[in-house]
């Protein structure tokens, strides 16, 4: 099993990291926002890849209902 990357000092002064994506709204793209509790990008970024799918819908959903802070879906990790 690969070690998980240690956290720079950036990293650690902005604790934990968000992840920053779009989805397709018709002809346009909505930007999106998944907040997590990993200390690192990389980790975060994994995450994402890792559980696109059920992201993916939550951000639909989100969409759907009109849910937007600042023009952004925002979501958070659970």
């Amino acid at each position: 099993m690969r070690k998980l990357p240690v956290p720079t000092e950036q990293e650690i002064i902005e604790g934990p990291q968000a992840v920053c994506f779009q989805i397709a709204n018709g002809n346009a793209r909505q930007s999106c926002i998944l907040q997590t509790t990993f200390p690192t990008k990389l980790q975060a970024q994994r995450y994402l890849l890792t559980n696109w799918p059920a992201i993916d819908k939550m951000a639909r959903d989100a969409l759907a209902m009109g849910s937007f802070e600042d023009g952004q879906i925002k979501l958070v990790m659970a």
